[in-house]
């Protein structure tokens, strides 16, 4: 982005997020003068500043959302929003699966996502090599159900591909043969203690889970079917001691779910809210509580 004249004699531009100042004499300040601090385009490059960061998160939140319902996007779609900087940072680096008319992925067409345009998708495979596949419809598939995982994770180490949604290296949850498939409730992250309710449940908000009728709750769509994921948190006074509770995955009458016919996904994602809650216990004062 070039500089732009303010008053004063100085001049102003975007880098890095941040605007900077130089004066006459071309030298870089520090930081804006106070002078400068309402001038029209100093505010106007803070404001789209301020909507860059917006827009990058939102871009990042999308993806995550196409990621976790394991969505199909048009390559069309992509095509339109590849030549935004905030989309294709966001795209970049991906493993995504070509599908094919059916919507099952093509064992062939799975690799980093390097570039899209013309009906295609370029990607890095397995192997290494660069190839482009024609394709109608991607899906940017949830870790949990890359069955070579471990395999992408070391080839994108390799590369030291760093990926702006948190994909690859998402931590994942499979339910284990530990776990009763009959039973509706599942206890492993039960029992984190917090001084206050309101700890906890600002612990929820800050990660992204709302929290309804005293539990954090997390929606999940897998296979077209929506499965509501319940960490129960509490329900009394805010100031009050609380622990975390069982988690619980619902369908979208509210009935509880027997954990056996809870998805992969679902199940991972549902763990993950559970795990991240108790992760936040007082864990000092369960350490003197044991002694």
């Amino acid at each position: 982005m070039g500089w732009s004249e303010v008053s004063g004699g100085y001049q102003v531009t975007l880098r890095d997020g941040d605007v900077v100042a130089r004066n006459a004499k071309g030298r870089e300040l520090r930081s804006v003068p106070a002078s400068l601090r309402d001038d029209p385009t100093v505010v106007g490059l803070r404001q789209l500043t301020e909507w860059l960061g917006r827009h990058e998160t939102q871009c990042r939140t999308d993806i995550e959302r196409w990621m976790v319902r394991s969505l199909p996007v048009p390559v069309a779609v992509l095509t339109e929003v590849w030549p935004d900087e905030a989309w294709r940072t966001a795209l970049t680096d991906l493993v995504v699966a070509v599908l094919d008319d059916e919507g099952r992925r093509d064992p062939d067409g799975v690799g980093l996502l390097r570039e899209v345009g013309d009906g295609q998708v370029g990607l890095v495979d397995l192997d290494g090599d660069s190839v482009r596949r024609s394709a109608d419809r991607v899906v940017i598939p949830h870790p949990v159900t890359l069955d070579d995982l471990d395999d992408l994770r070391e080839f994108a180490a390799e590369l030291q591909v760093r990926q702006s949604v948190d994909q690859l290296f998402r931590q994942t949850w499979v339910r284990g043969a530990e776990v009763d498939a009959t039973a509706t409730r599942y206890g492993g992250y039960a029992g984190g203690r917090y001084d206050q309710l309101r700890h906890l449940t600002a612990r929820a908000t800050s990660l992204g889970y709302p929290v309804r009728g005293g539990n954090a709750v997390c929606r999940i769509v897998e296979n077209g079917v929506t499965v509501e994921a319940r960490s129960w948190v509490g329900a009394d006074d805010p100031y009050y001691e609380t622990e975390t509770g069982d988690l619980v995955f619902t369908d979208r009458h509210g009935t509880a779910l027997p954990l056996g016919e809870v998805g992969p996904v679902a199940w991972s994602e549902g763990t993950r809210m559970a795990a991240a809650l108790y992760a936040g216990r007082v864990v000092a004062a369960e350490q003197e509580e044991d002694r």
